[in-house]
């Protein structure tokens, strides 16, 4: 019985990358010694077990057959007799192929030190093409690591998308590999191979199309819808913001995508398709609620948000109250910041200051100050017709909204609400 330390655990130690998991590989051993010497089994699919005082994961060396299509179309075989390098041959990428023995010595039968060294994402074998999940986390990996795609390794993605292979991605997976992919470095470059290899139009035909599509000169440098996405992106990505802003930043113009080309360089009416898009995309890879919802919020008030300046006090009290910002000040914070990264991301603008996220901050903080409680009570003790209570609580809430917003954007000399409460 031999351990290992294996996959990305070696990969970022010869990287010089901080290792927040070991995972180890046991050759000459079944599933009687592991439990014999203390090891608890928690494997479903193949024998993984954890260490009885550290509690890492101890896998036993296996190799796998192709029996049907997808990532779980795998039968495993697991015996005292599969050596270390059948273990290692099952493996996605030379640079996950690498191990380590206990006495320190680096076991690299596929050459992916050198590869490491050279910055490029290799596969192990042609079983590369049996699960297509590995599209996804080479693109990932492009992504983490900003390496380059051996030639032959994209061939063999672009051969898995033209017979279907990556059809057979479960949602939850695709979701998985991308909210991981996004919440890298440069999570665009995941999106770049994905494109290259002809995934994305499989995945993500919503984003897939947007590349090669135009905008106006004058607010978007870039013209090239897709390329603005990427940039957005990695914009967020150098904020370190959240997975839902990154995610949100992914999709707030999805709706270009669609406009007919005549119309073009003009997207006029994009926000109200990005949201309908949006909401099909987010449930056919089922993501989760929270990047759901603020990325159809940021879909449908991105426009509204960079015109801020321009805006009346009574239609930015109803947009605050259209992304629920009185109940959820954090969310609008993210909110603001995704729209943030659409400003930031084009050619010049990373530095420039988005005042409009400002404004609309003091907007929220004068409007939390109207008691609209106070208001319900002191309307329901008055003559007003018990059925039409609801209506004239929500119609005095929001004039004294407005009113306090003009006052805070426009100054103490401004006019009553007014005109601005229709």
């Amino acid at each position: 019985m031999k351990t290992y330390l294996v996959g990305g655990s070696v990969r970022d130690e010869l990287l010089g990358l901080p290792v927040q998991d070991h995972d180890y590989v046991v050759v000459g051993a079944s599933p009687e010694d592991m439990e014999r010497l203390g090891y608890r089994p928690v494997g479903k699919d193949f024998p993984v077990f954890l260490h009885p005082q550290t509690n890492e994961q101890y896998a036993l060396a296996r190799t796998e057959r192709k029996i049907s299509r997808g990532y779980k179309g795998f039968e495993v075989f697991t015996s005292p007799q599969v050596t270390l390098q059948e273990d290692l041959a099952r493996r996605d990428l030379t640079i996950n192929s690498i191990a380590k023995d206990e006495a320190g010595n680096i076991i690299d039968p596929f050459n992916g030190v050198a590869d490491l060294e050279s910055g490029i994402l290799r596969h192990v074998s042609p079983a590369f093409s049996e699960d297509p999940v590995r599209i996804l986390r080479t693109a990932r990996f492009a992504a983490r690591f900003g390496f380059h795609i051996a030639p032959e390794t994209l061939a063999l993605m672009n051969d898995m998308v033209h017979n279907g292979e990556v059809d057979a991605l479960v949602p939850e997976r695709v979701w998985q590999e991308l909210a991981r992919g996004l919440m890298e470095q440069h999570p665009s470059r995941m999106f770049y191979v994905l494109r290259e290899c002809g995934a994305l139009a499989r995945i993500m035909p919503e984003v897939d199309v947007l590349f090669g599509v135009p905008q106006p000169a004058h607010a978007h440098p870039e013209i090239d819808t897709g390329v603005h996405i990427m940039m957005a992106i990695d914009f967020a990505a150098s904020q370190h913001f959240s997975l839902p802003i990154r995610f949100a930043t992914l999709m707030h113009d999805l709706g270009k995508g669609t406009t007919p080309p005549e119309q073009w360089p003009r997207h006029i009416g994009h926000e109200a398709r990005s949201i309908e898009l949006t909401r099909n995309l987010c449930e056919r890879i089922k993501v989760p609620k929270d990047s759901r919802d603020l990325a159809l919020l940021v879909a449908r008030y991105h426009g509204d948000v960079h015109r801020a300046e321009e805006l009346r006090p009574a239609t930015i009290a109803d947009m605050l109250k259209g992304v629920d910002a009185y109940r959820k000040p954090v969310r609008f914070e993210e909110f603001l910041r995704a729209c943030a990264c659409d400003f930031h991301g084009r050619p010049g603008y990373a530095g420039k200051p988005y005042t409009q996220a400002e404004l609309l901050k003091k907007a929220l903080i004068a409007a939390q100050q109207v008691d609209a409680g106070a208001i319900a009570t002191e309307l329901s003790q008055s003559s007003i017709d018990p059925a039409e209570l609801p209506a004239a609580i929500h119609h005095k809430v929001r004039k004294t909204r407005i009113a306090v917003i003009k006052k805070e954007l426009l100054g103490e000399d401004a006019n009553t609400a007014g005109s601005d409460t229709s």
